[in-house]
């Protein structure tokens, strides 16, 4: 009955349309009472759940993702992006794309991905003779890429929620080729509807503006070696690394390109204080909502329930997969990775699954269902952004499902495509 409680009251908080989080809390608080424990307790499991040293890293990132938005960082990329892809048909969606890969991999953000980038380049698509609707699907979908290719704060609480004992570093070199990866199975669907619907290709300026482009965006690039290079060498944790790729962020745009105003500061400080604020109280309330899972048995129950169904572990893989996919379509990332981990990573590590593996396929599988309705949070910031309903956007978008389900099942079911660049540090 306990847990009829606490997933119906969920529900019904989803349902009327409360916020994920307080609708987590709310349902931990009356499942807490009817078990007749103190509703402290709700608040004493939150505080447990964003008391984890590792997660300060994770503002840091948002800051730095928020500096590079707003200083100037996206368009020197996008100039690099056209100067190098821009000449293939289909340029500037290939310039999206591949912009997408470069900038995600600094930001580590999505959402700031759609904002930064779609501001600059669907407005452009769209002079050129690009569907809106195409520019947007682009977009949109190539946003995800910062989930996966480090460094991503997705990544830490991925880490945090496997009970710690899985090293960042591998996370983050695991979700190199993913990424990169998934960005070409995006970029042979976008040149396939390209050829098409007949969309133009850019000139070549030539490579001395490629030349020209890349010492321009170099400086940028340094910011990833600082987070990432710092946290695989050893040199700094998680943490610092954050710290010092933000400093960084802060001294190239502000000194260097002298592109960050007073303005653009306040806006990068506001940015990163409301992301980190919505993040943590996910992470707070998710904790409490995977403490009582955990004490009703949810995992081994499921996990039977699984291998009632099939005891093949591709199958199980594939039932995961899609219980993941239904998932992500109506709840926010942060909160799936700290309910589901607990649950379904013993099942995936009972198959023989890596725990690392298993940590990108849960970012990729949950970063396609931010891309999805009801709760897709980036497919709605792009139709903002694109200034198109969302109906036009699903009516369009099935190619660049299918692109992501690809890479999707190839991290799955090929454990290479994620485990072979941290086995060279092993």
């Amino acid at each position: 009955m306990g847990l009829l409680i606490l997933l119906g009251t969920f529900a019904a908080g989803v349902v009327i349309g409360a916020p994920v989080a307080f609708a987590m809390g709310i349902a931990a608080a009356a499942a807490f009472w009817y078990e007749g424990f103190p509703l402290l307790i709700t608040f004493q499991r939150a505080t447990a759940g964003v008391s984890v040293f590792s997660l300060l890293a994770i503002p840091f990132f948002i800051f730095a993702g928020e500096i590079m938005l707003h200083g100037g960082i996206a368009r020197r990329l996008v100039r690099l992006a056209s100067a190098l892809v821009g000449h293939l048909r289909g340029g500037l969606a290939m310039v999206n794309i591949f912009s997408s890969m470069l900038f995600g991999g600094i930001s580590g953000s999505a959402v700031a991905d759609i904002s930064a980038l779609g501001s600059l380049l669907v407005p452009v698509m769209k002079e050129r003779g690009y569907r809106p609707d195409f520019a947007v699907n682009v977009t949109v979908t190539s946003s995800i890429a910062g989930i996966v290719i480090p460094p991503s704060h997705n990544m830490i609480i991925f880490a945090v929620a496997a009970g710690g004992g899985i090293s960042v570093s591998r996370l983050f070199l695991a979700g190199v080729l993913p990424g990169v990866l998934m960005c070409l199975c995006l970029a042979v669907a976008a040149y396939a509807i390209s050829v098409r619907d007949r969309y133009p290709a850019e000139p070549f300026p030539g490579w001395t503006v490629v030349a020209e482009s890349a010492v321009d965006a170099l400086p940028g690039f340094f910011t990833a070696v600082i987070i990432v290079g710092g946290t695989l060498s050893g040199i700094f944790t998680v943490t610092e690394s954050g710290a010092f790729g933000a400093i960084y962020a802060l001294l190239l745009t502000a000194f260097y390109y002298r592109s960050l105003t007073w303005r653009a500061l306040l806006e990068s400080l506001t940015g990163a204080v409301r992301t980190t604020a919505m993040v943590m109280i996910l992470i707070a309330f998710a904790s409490s909502f995977a403490y009582l899972l955990a004490l009703y048995q949810v995992p081994a129950r499921l996990s039977e329930l699984l291998l009632a169904v099939s005891e093949n572990p591709l199958v199980i893989l594939l039932m995961i997969n899609v219980i993941l996919l239904l998932l992500g379509m109506i709840m926010d990332m942060a909160a799936l990775i700290l309910i589901c981990t607990p649950i379904f990573l013993p099942i995936a590590k009972g198959l023989g699954m890596d725990p690392v593996q298993f940590g990108i396929m849960l970012l990729v599988n949950l970063g396609l269902g931010l891309c999805t309705p009801p709760v897709g949070t980036c497919l709605f910031v792009g139709c903002a952004v694109g200034r198109i309903k969302l109906e036009e956007a699903l009516r369009t978008i099935w190619p660049f499902y299918l692109a992501i389900l690809v890479a999707l099942l190839l991290v799955t079911y090929v454990p290479a495509t994620s485990l072979w660049l941290p086995s060279l540090g092993d």
